[in-house]
């Protein structure tokens, strides 16, 4: 009677085990049927891709259909900037780093014509992440000077891809600024937003050191090292600065389809005064929410959203910080409209700030403390102060002998700008100060924050600054640093 009893019982469990491995089976096949039908979509007209340069990128596609798309791409070697001063050779699709940006659906068929512009000196070609298929269309597209390739492919995968030069030595043709994005939105299209950016890293080797003026060659030792002289945002440091600068509105919702064409580095992509409310991990579907800062490795790319709720400059950075501050790695995204207290405030107060036993603590009597004078501090100590005022709010723009980051942040030590005028230099620190300035013959067109400091620290620390590096050897006192917080 055992065994009677017990066998249909084993026989009901491998039947069970068997209808649960069916269809375990058949809900791990279920991505399949999604590439075949993107194979297998029914093309309906021709269109010729609308390509753009960055920071732009072309409008949606929204619910077409899926189509033909024709994409003429011409590789050009040309000379251009890298910061003030410095020149060089890049290699670009479509003649500007990154590369024109390319939008296609899932389910296109993209007919691709690389063309190599007789004035070239090498022979390139085209690898698409986006694309199934040897090379990613690299072995179908090697072209010489003078010539032109096409080949053709289905877009099978939504997401954004990088694509890049595949030719030999691969990262040479990568560091001299090879690469962009091509979207592949998926059936319907993406989402709306309000305002979409184009945005890619890449890392620079040059012969000369960061700053070395003049005409700079790629060096091949530098890259193998993965010793990065630039680390840049678009192509060149202050790409997107200054009249660059990305702009949204307040309430508005941006989208930045961020790329890292390498060759090397792997970005920390951050926003300075900002959240990702949605990150399109690695250009996937997988979407995470509420982000600091998204990794994007070589080669790779990553969707982020955000709505933007108070005005002000937005800093875009890699978070590797250095090389924001002192490679380049340094973009921004000016927000307008009304401030909205309830979101950010801004300074509320300010005072000095004694902790117990660090000085004398007097009451006041008859006037309230704020509308007393302050005690004006020796020069002893306000260079003192100023000194350790510097090493905490200006060292790393300015750098500690106060000769800036060539092309970023202007330099302090010997400078015209600064000497010419007491009260603009105490300007500038109370309310900071953007547009293009020049000093000691050099533009720049970067952003000074806002500084949030006493009356007695913003005197001290100017006076620390025209006390040194070859300065006027001017005083500033904290009556004087008054006296224009009032004018204003």
């Amino acid at each position: 009677m055992k065994n009677i009893s017990f066998k249909p019982l084993k026989d009901i469990k491998r039947a069970t085990l068997l209808v649960l491995f069916l269809v375990t089976l058949a809900s791990c096949s279920d991505d399949k049927p999604k590439t075949k039908n993107a194979k297998d979509m029914l093309i309906t007209g021709q269109i010729t891709a609308d390509l753009t340069s960055p920071p732009k990128v072309p409008v949606p596609i929204g619910d077409r259909k899926a189509k033909k798309l024709i994409v003429n791409m011409e590789i050009l070697e040309q000379e251009g900037t890298m910061t003030d001063g410095v020149k060089y050779i890049y290699w670009t699709f479509g003649g500007s780093v990154p590369g024109s940006f390319i939008r296609t659906r899932v389910g296109d068929e993209v007919e691709f014509t690389l063309s190599n512009h007789p004035d070239n000196k090498l022979p390139h070609n085209i690898d698409l992440h986006a694309v199934t298929g040897p090379g990613g269309g690299a072995e179908s597209s090697f072209v010489a000077p003078g010539h032109e390739k096409t080949f053709s492919f289905k877009t099978l995968n939504p997401g954004l891809y990088v694509y890049h030069c595949a030719t030999a030595p691969v990262g040479m043709h990568i560091a001299n600024g090879m690469y962009g994005l091509i979207l592949v939105e998926p059936e319907g299209g993406l989402p709306p937003v309000d305002k979409e950016y184009y945005v890619m890293q890449g890392d620079f080797y040059t012969k000369g050191a960061n700053g070395e003026r003049g005409l700079q060659a790629f060096d091949m030792q530098k890259a193998v090292n993965e010793d990065a002289d630039y680390v840049v945002f678009n192509g060149k440091v202050n790409g997107l600065t200054g009249d660059n600068a990305l702009t949204a509105n307040v309430g508005e919702t941006v989208r930045i389809f961020m790329g890292n064409g390498g060759p090397n580095l792997v970005s920390s992509f951050h926003v300075i005064g900002e959240i990702f409310d949605r990150v399109f991990v690695e250009g996937g579907t997988l979407v995470n929410k509420n982000v600091q800062t998204t990794l994007i490795p070589a080669g790779g790319a990553a969707m982020v959203e955000f709505q933007v709720d108070v005005p002000g400059t937005l800093v875009l950075v890699d978070h590797s910080i250095f090389r924001a501050f002192n490679k380049g790695a340094l973009g921004m995204l000016k927000v307008s409209g009304e401030e909205d207290e309830k979101v950010y405030s801004g300074t509320q107060m300010e005072g000095i700030y004694l902790p117990e036993g660090s000085g004398i603590q007097t009451m006041p009597s008859t006037a309230t403390a704020k509308e007393e004078a302050p005690q004006e501090l020796s020069l002893a100590e306000r260079l003192n102060l100023g000194k350790s005022v510097y090493q905490q709010t200006c060292f790393a723009c300015h750098q500690p002998e106060g000769q800036g980051i060539p092309g970023i942040f202007p330099p302090l030590a010997k400078a015209d700008y600064l000497n010419a005028d007491v009260d603009r230099a105490i300007d500038v620190v109370l309310h900071g100060k953007s547009g293009e300035i020049t000093v000691n013959g050099t533009k720049y067109n970067s952003v000074m924050t806002k500084q949030t400091l006493t009356d007695t620290e913003v005197a001290s620390v100017l006076t620390f600054v025209y006390n040194n590096w070859g300065n006027s050897k001017k005083e500033v006192t904290s009556a004087m640093v008054k006296s224009r917080r009032n004018a204003k």
